[in-house]
């Protein structure tokens, strides 16, 4: 008798040249967000969340197959070991945004790839999972004018100018196991990378012998981290149980390299910006680190297998201790809940597609890490989306999921800026059995 493998080989193969693809792809998307608060820390936080749990309100530390198809959900590692099927991931988003204040608004579209990730079972209790995502993103411009002088007759308009963009992009690899019939563990190995660009300008208006100043900086970033996880089922009955998880990740610093340079400049009478006339510092990759904050995720599920899900996450960051060149960036802590679920009508029904649908619903709500004129930035959004079967080949699986989220962050009261956004996200998803063999006589 002779054993042979299915083309696992061929499909290894292209699935890693379209990782590979995409990965380039992510690591140098343009971010075109316009988000003021993204000046803050390493930028906007986006999340380790596939579209089917962004559509839940974000949660994921007790959730880990509500049904037979497979989702990766690396946010909880230990949801890996409940994997059973090869499960490729691809997705993209995008997203519009209102910035207001009290008497102006401006609106921004941004989109880019989300994410590719990969899972395979290793044995029939564990599974391993690698893939790469956004991390945070960093992308703002704007302009504070200010009178300055001490009498009418030398009082000079000054704007200072404000710019960054770039962001952090997170690969991982991580594996998960399950002892005995009701606790999963897990670990992920997590290679944060990417520029944070920033400037910072003095001009003086109307002022063409005035001598302009800009801070040009440049944070590239380059370093291992660790997250974790454990998750715990309780059987109410044969199909309804209960599940209790939590994740973390660890308080790590991160290599990075930091590059400055401060130069002088004139504006001309119509107020274009001429060649710089004297550069007063010049730092070029000097070694340093970026301090990342210890985090926590608590949650909790009940499910009936097939039909639906209902949970809720509570979560806890240390971002207080958030350091960059060692230099602590005056953050806050933060906290935040989700609650969401999921149901499926019938995912057996012949007829009637919609039966077979997922239809996913959620609401979060967070505390950031910034606190500006004394007052707590916080954000909450609404959150839905789908689950949508496409036509399956033999045992190959598909499914498309969509979310969608409807938000605020900060207020436009004491002169803040209020951000109301909708952001869309689109996953493709793949379930098959690659390392099966079969026996020819």
């Amino acid at each position: 008798m002779k054993f042979l493998y299915t083309n696992m080989y061929q499909k290894l193969r292209y699935t890693f040249v379209v990782c590979l693809l995409l990965t380039g792809a992510i690591a140098n998307a343009q971010i075109t967000l316009q988000s003021p608060y993204s000046k803050f820390g390493v930028g906007n936080i986006k999340g380790s969340l596939l579209p089917q749990l962004r559509a839940m309100g974000g949660i994921s530390t007790a959730v880990n197959k509500v049904n037979f198809f497979n989702n990766i959900n690396m946010q909880n590692p230990a949801s890996y070991a409940s994997i059973n099927l090869t499960t490729l991931d691809i997705g993209m988003a995008a997203g519009f945004t209102e910035l207001s204040n009290s008497t102006q608004k401006e609106n921004s579209f941004n989109s880019t790839l989300s994410h590719v990730a990969l899972a395979f079972p290793v044995t029939t209790k564990s599974a391993l999972s690698f893939g790469i995502m956004p991390y945070s993103e960093l992308g703002y411009n704007f302009i504070n004018s200010t009178k300055v002088g001490t009498t009418t007759d030398n009082t000079k308009t000054v704007d200072y100018r404000y710019t960054g963009e770039g962001g952090l992009t997170k690969a991982y690899l991580g594996y998960g196991i399950q002892f005995g019939d009701h606790l999963r563990v897990g670990a992920n190995a997590e290679y944060l990378f990417g520029n944070l660009l920033e400037n910072r300008s003095t001009e003086y208006v109307n002022e063409p012998g005035a001598i302009n100043s800009r801070l040009q900086a440049k944070n590239s970033v380059g370093g291992i981290g660790f997250s974790y996880g454990a998750q715990y089922d309780i059987s109410l009955d044969s199909k309804t149980s209960i599940m209790l998880g939590y994740s973390g990740s660890s308080s790590s610093k991160i290599n990075s390299k930091r590059s400055q340079v401060v130069t002088q400049y004139y504006n001309d009478s119509q107020g274009n910006e001429q060649t710089a006339i004297d550069t007063l510092v010049f730092v070029e990759n000097a070694p340093t680190n970026l301090k990342m904050p210890l985090v926590h995720n608590f949650g909790i599920s009940i499910q009936k297998n097939n039909k639906w899900l209902f949970g809720a996450d509570y979560r806890i960051g240390k971002w207080s201790n958030l350091t960059i060149d060692n230099v602590n960036q005056g953050l806050q802590d933060t906290y935040g809940f989700s609650v969401g679920g999921q149901i499926t009508p019938d995912i057996t029904a012949i007829n009637g597609y919609f039966k077979r649908v997922d239809y996913r619903f959620g609401f979060q709500y967070d505390k950031t890490y910034i606190q500006m004129a004394g007052q707590d930035i916080k954000q909450m959004a609404v959150t839905v989306g789908l689950g949508l079967p496409l036509s399956s080949f033999g045992r190959t699986l598909y499914k498309m999921n969509f979310s969608a989220e409807l938000g605020k962050r900060g207020t436009i009261s004491n002169g803040l800026l209020q951000e109301k956004y909708i952001n869309f996200h689109l996953g493709f998803t793949l379930n098959d059995k690659w390392f099966s063999r079969f026996r020819f006589d």
